[in-house]
């Protein structure tokens, strides 16, 4: 990977557009913002992920130097209503006020439960995102989603809170896990299946998996911005009323959020439950007469060259799983609705009223 390569472009929401910076070893550009900030009299604090403080000190360091920050622990245990206090109280006894800004640094777990904690403290401060993970950098960091998990369900309480600016630093991903670099491919094959088939045959094409340090990542993580941004800018609040927006970046998580639901949160990253989602998307749309000319072979031998599950790893009851995909935000007047796809690159959102379908492509992954 060339370290001196960055990108830049900016998320379009009239009053509410924001920067992305994407590049390599982006520390000093974080600083000058969090300094920029304090040197007009805003107080600025930071929310960041204890996995990430151990795992990068030194790009930490300076920031910890600086401003006070407060620390959480990894996974999606956390994003919960106590660590949701927690973060209050620490804004609380920082005497931060509605011109303060907070600074998210960690994966998709913290940017979404301190986003929501700036969204809703003195009813909105200032948001700045700093996504370590892979999965965070192409999806959760952009497009103003925040929120927390509830025993109903995932995502289930929330609201939507554009960051003034993203900040993705390469550099980090090479402290991270290979397990957690899957888990964030999940989501970098998502944005082929609904709308770039051009990405998708070329993650397929690939003599060897992507890593941390592959020359294209940079390329890569930018296209994923951009196809998010262009369905934010278009359908921000997820209103579009035509089976398609925003809606569209759901494809497999109705699946995958019960399966997280069921088995219990941290038993699978989400990239994980989201690999097995998106077989089970595609199959539900082959099971209505969609992507006839698109091998499931395929996805399958993309999956698993990452190690991502295309399978549950231990039996979860059908039942259990139906109930909870019914408290999934996309159910609308009481009736399930999936993204699904005409062919790979071309999806849309469905009701799906015949109960048979959806329970088999369960049984089909493995539940019972």
């Amino acid at each position: 990977m060339n370290q001196q390569e960055s990108s830049r472009f900016e998320v379009f929401l009239e009053e509410r557009s924001y920067p992305l910076e994407i590049g390599h070893d982006l520390k000093a550009i974080i600083l000058q913002k969090s300094d920029e900030l304090i040197e007009t009299g805003t107080k600025v604090v930071a929310v960041v992920d204890d996995g990430m403080r151990k795992a990068n000190p030194e790009f930490l360091r300076e920031i910890y130097n600086s401003i006070p920050y407060l620390s959480l622990p990894s996974g999606e245990k956390t994003k919960s209503s106590d660590h949701l206090i927690q973060i209050w109280d620490f804004l609380a006894s920082q005497k931060l006020d509605r011109s303060s800004s907070l600074f998210a640094i960690g994966g998709g777990v913290i940017g979404d439960l301190a986003g929501f904690a700036a969204a809703s403290f003195m009813r909105g401060i200032s948001l700045y995102q700093v996504p370590t993970t892979l999965l965070s950098m192409v999806d959760s960091s952009v497009g103003g989603k925040t929120g927390i998990n509830l025993k109903a369900g995932k995502n289930l309480v929330g609201s939507f809170h554009q960051p003034k600016g993203v900040f993705m630093d390469l550099k980090v991903l090479s402290t991270l896990s290979s397990r957690e670099f899957a888990a964030g491919m999940a989501e970098v094959i998502k944005y082929g299946m609904i709308g770039n088939r051009t990405l998708y045959e070329k993650i397929a094409s690939q003599t060897k998996p992507l890593s941390y340090d592959s020359p294209s990542l940079l390329k890569l993580i930018r296209t994923c911005c951009i196809e998010k941004a262009r369905l934010v800018q278009a359908d921000e609040r997820e209103m579009a009323s035509d089976g398609g927006g925003r809606a569209l970046l759901n494809l497999g998580h109705t699946f995958a959020h019960a399966i997280e639901a069921v088995a219990g949160y941290g038993d699978y990253l989400h990239g994980e439950a989201v690999s097995i989602g998106l077989l089970c998307a595609l199959r539900l749309s082959k099971s209505q007469g969609f992507c006839m000319e698109d091998p499931e072979s395929m996805l399958v031998d993309i999956l698993s060259s990452y190690g991502l599950p295309t399978a549950l790893k231990h039996s979860l009851s059908i039942s259990t799983l139906m109930e909870k995909m019914l408290s999934d935000k996309k159910v609308s007047h009481g009736k399930l609705r999936f993204v699904m796809m005409k062919e790979i690159g071309d999806a849309f959102v469905e009701e799906i009223s015949e109960v048979c379908k959806i329970e088999e492509v369960w049984a089909s992954v493995g539940a019972a």
